[in-house]
C-alpha cells in the first residue's frame, strides 16, 4: 500500500489484510464517528480493469439501502489511491460465532438465515446478485440480528463466471453459468445447513471432487431436524429453477416452515440466542476494543468483525440504511422490526467524504439512481441441462427463449420469470406424465415467437415439440403476455372482464366462427360412425380455467390454442389454433388491456 489516506480520517486499527487491499477502522477528524474504510492495494492502483472493478463494486453499494446490509458513505479516488468508505458498526462474523459455540439451536440458525436473506432479498430487488455468501460475510451484532457485508464479487444478475468461494458455490457457478438470485439461496442454504449441524454440506479432498459433490451428490438432510428438511432441500436443489427464485421467496417458505416447527416465538428465542453468543465475543468487536462502545449499533450497518479479510472480494461493508420496498415485504416479526427500528436510527441523508484537492468524490443519495435503459426483447439459447426420470428416461429442453434487457435489474429479472413461466409449467407437467409411460430420452424443442411488443406489452408464442418414442397429443404450444411496466404475467383468465363461467360464455361461438368447419375438434366422418366427433357447443370457461389452453394478445386479436384432450376428445384431435379480432371480443377483455394494443384499427377509407 501507498502512504495515501483519505484525507479528513484518522486510521485506529486495521480489520483485515490481503494481496489486493486491506480495510481499516477509522474514525472522521471532525465528527469522531468511526467509519470503515477499503483501499485498494497499492499495485492495483495502475491496473484499469482492476479500479474499474472497484468503481462498480462501490456502485453496487451505493444504490442499497437497507437495515440488514452495512452502509456506504462513499468512493474517494485521487490518482494516488482510492478508498470505498463505509459505516462502522460493532459485531462479530457468523465464522467466529460457530467457531466458538458450534451448531446454533434451530431458532438461532432461522433468526441469523432470515436476518441475511432480508439484506440479500434487497441486493435482488436491484438485480445484485452477492456470490460470495459465508459465515465470513455475515456479522452478528450485539442485539442478535445480522448483517451481510463483503460485495466485492457481486455483480448484475445473468453475469457467468467461477467466482465465488467453493464449499458454497452453487452447481451454476461450478459451471461457469449465469449467475441468479437463487444462486445466492444456494450458498444461504449451504450456510444454514452449516449452522443447524456444525458441518459444511459438501466436503473433498481436493476442488475437482468438491465441484462434483455440489454437482451431483444427494442432499445430506439425515443430520437436519425433520421440520427443516424441506428447506434444505428446496434451497440446495441442484436446479436454479427448483430453488425459492429469490431471498424474499425463501424468507416466506422460511417463516411459514419456522412458525409450524418452533412455535409464534421463534424468533424471539432465536434473536437471544444470538445476542449471547455475540456478547461472549465482545472482545472481538472493533468498537468495543477502541473503549467506543455501541456508537455505531444503532446506525443498522456493520463492518469488519474479527478476522475480516481483503481483497478483489472485498473485506467488511456493504451499504445499507432505509429499507427498500421490496425487502421490507419480505420478512415480519421480530426481526424485521428491529430492522425497521434500526433503520429508523440510521444517519440521514448522504455523508460527505472528506477529500483534499483532485479527489474524485462520489456519495450514496436516494435521489442518485441510475435511469433506466429502454427494455429490449431478444431470442436466447435455451439449454436447459438432462434429467434423469428413472428407469432409462432422460428429459431435456433445447431452442430458444425471449430475454430481456434494459430497465430497472429487478424489473427485468421479474420479466424473465415471467416469460420462462409457461415453458417450466409445461416441463413439469411432461416430466411427469412421462414418469409412467416414457420410454428413452425425450427432448422439448422450443420455438418462439413475439406476437406484440411496444412499451407496455410483451407478448410471447413458443411452438414446442417433443422429440421420442411418444403418441400423439404432446406438443402444446405456450404463450404469455408480460406488463412490461410491473412484470406481471397474464393468464387467460387475467385477460376478462368478468372470468366466470357466465362471463366467458360468449367466447364459445366467437372461436368456433374461426374454426374449420365452425367447431371444435373437427371429423369428416359422419356423426356417430367415428372416433373423433364434431362438438356442438362448449362453455370455454370449462377450458380455459384447466390451465391446458394458451391465449396471448397480438397485434390484430386474441389468438387462442387449445386440445382436443382438453375437451375429453381423443387425443389423435391434436392442437387447434386460431386466432380472434378484437371487434369480436373487445367487450370481454380488460380496457387497459385493450388501450395498450393497436385497437380499435383504422377506418377503412
Amino acid at each position: 500500500m501507498s502512504g495515501w489516506r483519505v484525507p479528513g480520517y484518522s486510521e485506529l486499527r486495521v480489520l483485515g489484510e490481503g494481496a489486493q487491499g486491506r480495510v481499516v477502522l477509522a474514525a472522521h477528524d471532525g465528527t469522531g464517528r468511526p467509519a470503515a474504510i477499503k483501499y485498494l492495494a497499492g499495485s492495483l492502483i495502475a491496473d484499469a480493469e482492476f479500479r474499474e472493478r472497484f468503481r462498480g463494486e462501490a456502485d453496487l453499494l451505493r444504490r442499497l439501502h437497507n437495515p440488514f446490509v452495512a452502509r456506504l458513505y462513499g468512493l474517494v479516488e485521487t490518482p494516488e489511491g482510492a478508498a470505498i468508505v463505509m459505516e462502522a458498526v460493532d459485531g462479530a462474523s457468523l465464522k467466529a460465532v460457530l467457531a466458538e459455540r458450534g451448531p446454533l439451536q434451530p431458532e438461532a440458525a432461522l433468526a441469523v438465515l432470515k436476518g441475511s436473506l432480508l439484506g440479500l432479498a434487497a441486493a435482488h430487488d436491484l438485480g445484485i446478485v452477492h456470490r460470495d455468501y459465508k459465515p465470513a460475510n455475515v456479522i452478528v451484532r450485539a442485539d442478535g440480528l445480522s448483517k451481510l457485508i463483503d460485495f466485492g464479487i457481486a455483480a448484475e444478475a445473468g453475469e457467468a463466471d467461477r467466482s465465488g468461494t467453493p464449499v458454497y458455490m452453487a452447481p451454476e457457478q461450478w459451471r461457469g453459468e449465469p449467475a441468479s438470485p437463487a444462486t445466492d439461496v444456494y450458498a444461504a442454504t449451504c450456510v444454514f445447513y452449516e449452522c443447524v449441524t456444525g458441518r459444511r454440506p459438501y466436503t473433498a479432498e481436493d476442488q475437482a471432487g468438491l465441484m462434483g459433490r455440489h454437482l451431483t451428490a444427494p442432499i445430506p438432510v439425515q443430520d437436519v431436524p425433520e421440520p427443516l428438511r424441506p428447506l434444505m432441500e428446496r434451497g440446495l436443489a441442484k436446479s436454479a429453477w427448483d430453488r425459492p427464485l429469490g431471498a424474499a421467496a425463501f424468507v416466506s417458505e422460511l417463516e411459514s416452515a419456522a412458525s409450524g416447527a418452533y412455535g409464534a416465538n421463534w424468533e424471539t428465542m432465536g434473536v437471544r440466542t444470538l445476542a449471547g453468543a455475540a456478547a461472549a465475543l465482545s472482545m472481538l468487536f472493533p468498537l468495543t476494543a477502541l473503549g467506543l462502545g455501541s456508537s455505531g449499533i444503532g446506525a443498522g450497518a456493520a463492518a469488519g468483525g474479527a478476522g475480516a479479510g481483503a481483497g478483489a472480494a472485498g473485506s467488511a461493508g456493504a451499504a445499507g440504511g432505509a429499507g427498500t420496498a421490496g425487502t421490507a415485504t419480505a420478512g415480519k416479526g421480530v426481526i424485521g422490526a428491529l430492522g425497521a427500528k434500526g433503520a429508523a436510527a440510521a444517519v440521514g441523508g448522504a455523508a460527505v467524504v472528506a477529500a483534499g484537492a483532485g479527489a474524485a468524490v462520489y456519495v450514496a443519495e436516494a435521489k442518485d439512481k441510475p435511469q433506466p435503459k429502454p427494455i429490449v426483447a431478444s431470442l436466447a439459447a435455451l439449454n436447459e441441462p438432462q434429467r434423469d426420470l428413472g428407469r432409462g428416461m432422460t428429459f431435456q429442453a433445447r431452442g430458444q427463449v425471449v430475454t430481456v434487457t434494459g430497465g430497472r435489474p429487478a424489473l427485468v429479472r421479474k420479466i424473465d420469470q415471467a416469460l420462462r413461466a409457461p415453458l417450466e409449467d409445461r416441463w413439469a407437467k411432461t416430466r411427469k406424465g412421462l414418469a409412467d409411460i416414457g420410454r428413452g430420452g425425450y427432448t422439448d424443442v422450443v420455438k418462439p415467437a413475439i406476437l406484440l411488443r411496444n412499451d407496455r406489452l410483451l407478448s410471447v408464442w413458443y411452438t414446442v415439440s417433443l422429440q421420442g418414442e411418444r403418441g400423439t397429443g404432446w406438443d402444446h404450444s405456450q404463450a404469455v403476455t408480460v406488463d412490461l411496466q410491473t412484470g406481471a404475467a397474464y393468464q387467460p383468465l387475467d385477460l376478462f372482464r368478468v372470468p366466470t363461467e357466465q362471463g366467458l360464455e360468449p367466447l364459445d361461438k366467437k372461436i368456433k366462427a374461426h374454426l374449420p368447419h365452425g367447431t371444435y375438434c373437427y371429423s369428416d366422418v359422419d356423426p356417430g360412425t367415428g372416433p373423433i366427433q364434431p362438438h356442438g357447443t362448449d362453455n370455454p370457461s370449462k377450458f380455459v380455467k384447466s390451465g391446458d389452453v394458451s391465449m396471448a394478445l397480438t397485434p390484430t386479436g386474441l389468438r387462442v390454442a387449445f386440445y382436443g384432450s382438453v375437451l375429453g376428445y381423443a387425443s389423435a384431435c391434436g392442437e387447434e389454433d386460431t386466432t380472434v379480432p378484437y371487434a369480436e371480443v373487445a367487450d370481454m377483455l380488460k380496457p387497459q388491456l385493450l388501450k395498450a394494443v393497436p385497437y380499435p384499427s383504422p377506418a377503412r377509407s
